[in-house]
């Protein structure tokens, strides 16, 4: 059975505290390698490296400032990042980005951080996992705006993941352009998610899997917590609109996060 890799988990997430043990196995059983996680600010930093440490070659974690969690102190905590990224190795600069879906108060402050960790990025030779949301009328595009940043920062060799991707096939298309991957995960299996109707055209090769979890259940689990081992439902909905098996699926989409953080 070929191997899974999960390129954006938080599985330190309090959601998992009664059975994370029990969840991890469900995980490691559905041929999940790896899993990546990505990380909030200061607060998440502990828990998930005390998951790295339980799980050396199975958990592999990220550092970066959410833009979520960007505020008044934004600069501490990009002091904070930096420290971890001169101590130790980190697989991405993660995650980092713009949302601009529940507050703009701090957009400014969440593009300063974006591009001051874009340098980290550069400094350290590591790639990127982008978190992008839209403002809720749509418009304002973060996918789009972060792009544009991207251009801006004009670093050649940056590379790195749209995590969670949901934007339109316009969207989609420019992300190739700047040479990043899509993240997929659930959202590809919702009725209205609007992926199945342009996804076959974006060659596999640009393609990596995710759940977002304990966020964004797949179908039949929509609405209810997310768990790694829900990838299965991921990669079966992928293989329908690629026209392929799910073991294609996975051997390519494998290849694709290996060769990421390789580099």
């Amino acid at each position: 059975m070929p191997k899974i890799i999960e390129t954006h988990a938080h599985i330190y997430d309090e959601q998992f505290d009664h059975d994370r043990v029990e969840m991890l196995k469900r995980a490691f059983a559905t041929g999940v390698e790896q899993i990546w996680m990505p990380n909030c600010n200061h607060e998440t930093i502990e828990k998930m490296l005390a998951l790295e440490e339980q799980n050396p070659t199975h958990c592999l974690p990220m550092m970066g400032l959410h833009p979520c969690y960007v505020g008044e102190d934004f600069e501490k905590e990009l002091e904070i990042v930096e420290n971890w990224l001169q101590k130790r190795k980190f697989i991405m600069i993660g995650e980092i980005g713009l949302d601009f879906y529940w507050d703009l108060a701090f957009v400014p402050q969440q593009e300063k951080t974006f591009i001051q960790q874009l340098s980290f990025a550069k400094k350290h030779n590591l790639p990127i996992c982008i978190h992008s949301r839209n403002s809720k009328d749509n418009s304002l595009n973060a996918i789009q705006r972060c792009c544009d940043l991207i251009e801006e920062f004009g670093w050649k060799e940056l590379r790195g993941i749209f995590h969670c991707f949901s934007g339109n096939e316009e969207d989609a298309k420019r992300v190739l352009t700047i040479n990043f991957h899509l993240g997929i995960g659930g959202v590809v299996t919702f009725k209205n998610g609007g992926l199945d109707k342009f996804l076959a055209d974006i060659p596999l090769e640009r393609i990596v899997l995710e759940t977002d979890s304990p966020y964004l259940a797949p179908v039949p689990h929509r609405g209810k917590r997310n768990e790694v081992s829900y990838l299965d439902l991921v990669i079966d909905k992928i293989a329908d609109i690629y026209k392929i098996s799910a073991d294609e699926v996975k051997s390519q989409t494998t290849l694709n996060a290996k060769k990421l953080i390789e580099i």
